[in-house]
Parts: structure tokens; sequence; C-alpha cells
């Protein structure tokens, strides 16, 4: 048998992704397109079970205990200045507010249980939000005139949500029927001294339809809404536990 099929899965991602993404700022043929394509296979591929991670018995959100557990935990697996890799677990009915992944690339593979993703992109130019009550006008410095791209479910068995620096940048992931984990690749990671901070919004307006998942897991009309820059939610935050899986070297 070959070397590299003892190779653990993670790793081959890792290694993949810093090549993918290292190569988007080097090529401009289509050796680009096969090197990212073999990545979205990789990470389509990937398991639970892979990551040494299983789905958690809830404990339930009341008493004490429960208000010290954060909805959202983070599990740090690797970073390279071309990347950052990890997995997110969610509670049961938890949500990661809607956010922005400002110049980045990302993946996002479900590993256990179903989350809903809303994608929105900023657009550009337009007529001043008609809002009752009216906004202070630093509010409004920090309006913006947006688009729901995209609303879909995903399971372990569907592939990965894909994002880049101008569609689907900003979402929203709320776990579904329970708990739920994903594998999160972004590209390059945040870095605020290279103005790739994480920004949260508020939905302002409610378009007709709330963007119901369609057959395919598609939205099948982009709707345009109002999003308020606000500052992280208070009933939103993230602790961070050992990563259990496999080492990863780069």
């Amino acid at each position: 048998m070959p070397r590299d099929n003892k190779t653990p899965l993670i790793q081959k991602i890792a290694k993949q992704a810093n090549v993918a993404f290292k190569g988007m700022k080097t090529s401009t043929n289509g050796d680009n397109k096969v090197v990212a394509d073999k990545l979205i296979s990789l990470v389509t591929a990937v398991r639970a079970a892979d990551l040494k991670i299983a789905p958690r018995r809830s404990k339930g959100d009341s008493g004490a205990a429960g208000l010290q557990n954060p909805p959202v935990t983070y599990m740090h697996i690797c970073e390279t200045e071309a990347f950052s890799m990890g997995v997110f677990l969610l509670r049961p009915g938890a949500s990661i507010p809607l956010h922005d992944h400002p110049g980045m690339n990302g993946m996002l593979k479900v590993l256990y249980g179903k989350v809903n993703v809303r994608c929105f992109d900023k657009l550009e130019g337009g007529a001043s939000p008609p809002f009752e009550p009216p906004l202070e006008p630093l509010q409004r410095a920090s309006v913006w005139r947006s688009v729901l791209r995209s609303v879909a479910q995903y399971s372990e068995e569907s592939g990965p949500c894909l994002l880049t620096p101008v569609r689907d940048n900003l979402h929203q992931i709320d776990a579904v029927e329970g708990p739920a984990a994903f594998l999160d690749i972004l590209a390059p990671p945040y870095n605020p001294d290279d103005g790739r901070d994480c920004h949260y919004y508020r939905r302002l307006q409610t378009a007709a339809g709330e963007g119901t998942v369609a057959k395919g897991g598609q939205k099948e009309k982009d709707e345009e809404v109002w999003l308020l820059e606000i500052p992280q939610p208070e009933d939103f935050w993230c602790g961070g536990e050992p990563y259990p899986g496999p080492a990863v070297v780069i």
C-alpha cells in the first residue's frame, strides 16, 4: 500500500489548503482550479470520526452551569500565513450571528448534525434606507444595502459551503434539531492589522418572504435587505477546547 494511505485525511486537507490558498496569490492559470477542486474533494470526504469528534448529549441549558456554558466552542487545528483551520461545536439551538470575513475565502463542512446557513453580500450605492423610527446619524453610517444570496441546510452528507471575498461573505449559521459541528477553513486567517477583522450585523428590513429553503438547498430568488453593523451580541460568545484528532504538521 502507498505510504500516503496512512496519512490522516485532515493532514491531507491541511497540506492541500496550504497549496491551494498560497496558489491563489501566485497562479493566474487553470492550475488554480485543479488545486481548489482537489481541496473541495478532500473536504467533502471528511467525517467527525476522522477528527475523533462525536456528537455530545445535551445536558440542558437551565441552571447556573447552563448559563456558564458557551453556546459555541472552537477547537483550533492549525494556522499558517495562507489559512487557518479548526472545528466549531454548536449546542442545540445555538447560532453564530451574522458576521463577515473581509477579504477572505472560506469553507464550512458539517461533521455531524445539521446547520442552516444564510449568506449575504453587500451592494454598492443605493438610496438611503427608509426606516421608522429613523436611525441615529452614527447608525446610518453603519448601514449597508445588501442582498440575501442563499439559504441552505447542510448535513454531514453535504459538500462544503463555500464563500469568497465578494460572494456569500457575510453569513449566519444556526444549529438545527440538536447539536452540530463543522470544519472551518479561512484563507487568509483573520488579522486586524491587515484589515481582516470580524464584524457583526443585524438585519433591519425583512423583505417579503424569509428566504425559505428550496429544492436542492438553495433559495430561489435574491432578496434586497439592509444590515446594521453592531458590536458582538451579548448572548454570543465562543469557548475553546483542545482539538482531539490527529496532529497536523504544515
